[in-house]
């Protein structure tokens, strides 16, 4: 009897396999014979089912490279029976962001990411219109980032603190040779999260004042857990079979994330609520306020989802950035001293720099929009997909194509900059590279509303971490400037650095963590 039954699972398995299988290759065959007479783009060899995803490689921008290498700075590729669009040309990339801005104003729904309310990820419309104005206007405004300017100096306080103490530990317990070896990754990472926590929440995520240990020990588990699995290129996303089955777990894992990271939010949506709005000068407490006079446009179903996209989209993208940044500076201690010496004639050496003197500090503004130039965020920007059916390049573009542009190879073009490869701030100097398309941030409608946030969170933490510490490679070689693949552009070996107080600004960092 329970051979009997062990027979008929595995044969109720093989009819459901069969049926999916079958399934899919009735669909890719209907969209082929839909678009058999359409002047598409160039394209590879595909196969049945599968499409181009044979070819896909990580990390993914550089497969594409390839591909346009071959077949030009537009190319068509089928991920499974999802079209797909690649532009490498700053020309094409334009045309998208603008002519055909509204087109391509939807965004692809990518069934592992479980987040289609969230405002980056939703498609066009009145609802995407009211979040973004929500973020744009009474979160994002240059009001309300002076406003909020307290909080991440706070922040960057701590972190610079924490640092200063931990080398006197070290120094004290490591003998003559007491240069600490630092995680730069690690630390980098926590401080963005504590940053977009307390602007959003008023709760951190590391580091001392923690209200809830257990609790936030797993909200962070969350967070790391979606950044893993969004950032891998899912197959699953790809084919629906895949995605039923689920070997690797991605979608059970998603959904925990997910799931998890939605109701803590929520409940500090509650928590705001319970103990009075004003008593929180942050994100959260700002919309519940709103919702007073308007509870409809600002309904907790909105502000988690406004929420949520602050915090997984200015949080490990920002830290990578700064990461990069780093790693740049110390395979070039000129461009470093440069800055330094920056900051010491505007800033000085007898306080903490503010974000009040970011305005005063072009170079270093230059070194950050190099490393954009160089190691963009999103390589690929955020997936955009078209509404309807158009023309672009002398091709026709089917509805519902999923738009890549590769922006990590546009402004890499050595028809556009001078020896590409090379880190070097200065082309920006002076607006010496006015006219020369860049968008790290995204183009048109699109582009991300956060864009002041993070050039400002950036700005102060490496001017802060440039004007109170020296910093040194661990050993003479460069630093390995091999890309992973992940949600942004991360180094494939993470950052370690040495690190140690300068003594021109010992005095500072004594005074003011009352050392």
């Amino acid at each position: 009897m329970a051979e009997l039954l062990h027979m008929m699972d595995n044969l109720s398995v093989n009819i459901i396999v069969s049926i999916l299988l079958l399934i899919s290759i009735t669909t890719l065959h209907h969209y082929r014979s839909k678009n058999n007479k359409k002047k598409l783009p160039p394209s590879p060899p595909a196969l049945p089912v599968l499409g181009h995803l044979h070819l896909l490689k990580k990390p993914l921008y550089r497969t594409l490279i390839d591909i346009s290498y071959q077949y030009g700075p537009i190319t068509f590729l089928r991920f499974g029976a999802r079209p797909a669009l690649v532009i490498s040309s700053h020309t094409l990339a334009e045309q998208c962001f603008t002519t055909y801005d509204l087109s391509f104003s939807n965004r692809v729904q990518l069934p592992s990411v479980m987040m289609p309310n969230m405002m980056g990820m939703v498609d066009y419309g009145s609802y995407w219109r009211s979040m973004r104005k929500i973020a744009s206007v009474e979160l994002l405004s240059n009001q309300q980032l002076q406003a909020s300017s307290e909080t991440r100096a706070e922040e960057i306080k701590d972190m610079v603190h924490q640092l200063f103490q931990l080398h006197k530990l070290h120094k004290n317990s490591g003998g003559p040779n007491y240069f600490k070896r630092l995680d730069f990754k690690k630390m980098i990472f926590e401080l963005m999260m504590n940053v977009m926590m307390k602007l959003i929440a008023g709760k951190r995520f590391y580091g001392d004042k923690i209200e809830d240990v257990e609790e936030t020990q797993k909200f962070r588990e969350a967070i790391t857990g979606w950044f893993e699995l969004s950032g891998a290129a899912n197959v699953e996303d790809f084919i629906p079979l895949l995605r039923i089955l689920d070997l690797q777990g991605v979608m059970k894992k998603m959904k925990w994330s997910t799931e998890l990271i939605e109701e803590m939010v929520q409940k500090i949506i509650q928590e705001h609520r319970q103990e009075g709005i004003r008593k929180r000068k942050t994100m959260i407490g700002r919309m519940l306020e709103l919702g007073k006079k308007d509870s409809e446009k600002y309904s907790d179903f909105v502000i988690r989802n406004i929420a949520i996209n602050f915090l997984l989209g200015g949080t490990e993208t920002s830290a990578s950035t700064i990461e990069w940044t780093m790693a740049l500076l110390l395979n070039n201690p000129d461009v470093l001293q440069k800055a330094r010496a920056e900051i010491d004639t505007q800033v000085g050496n007898q306080r903490l720099i503010q974000e009040s003197d970011l305005n005063h500090l072009p170079y270093l503004h230059c070194i950050i929009s190099e490393t954009l130039r160089l190691y963009p965020a999103g390589p690929l920007l955020v997936p955009h997909e078209s509404r309807e059916e158009i023309s672009l390049g002398g091709y026709e573009i089917p509805k519902g194509t999923m738009l890549l542009v590769n922006i990590y190879q546009i402004q890499r073009d050595p028809e556009t900059w001078e020896e590409p490869m090379k880190f070097k701030p200065e082309r920006f100097e002076d607006g010496r590279s006015n006219g020369k398309w860049m968008a790290p941030f995204g183009m048109g409608r699109r582009r991300c509303p956060g864009e002041a946030l993070a050039m400002r969170e950036m700005g102060i933490a490496l001017g802060a971490l440039i004007q109170c510490f020296d910093w040194q490679r661990i050993g003479r070689e460069l630093i390995d400037l091999t890309e992973g693949s992940g949600l942004s552009i991360p180094m494939a070996t993470p950052l370690e650095v040495m690190y140690w107080p300068r003594k021109i600004m010992t005095d500072v960092l004594y005074s003011s963590c009352n050392c």
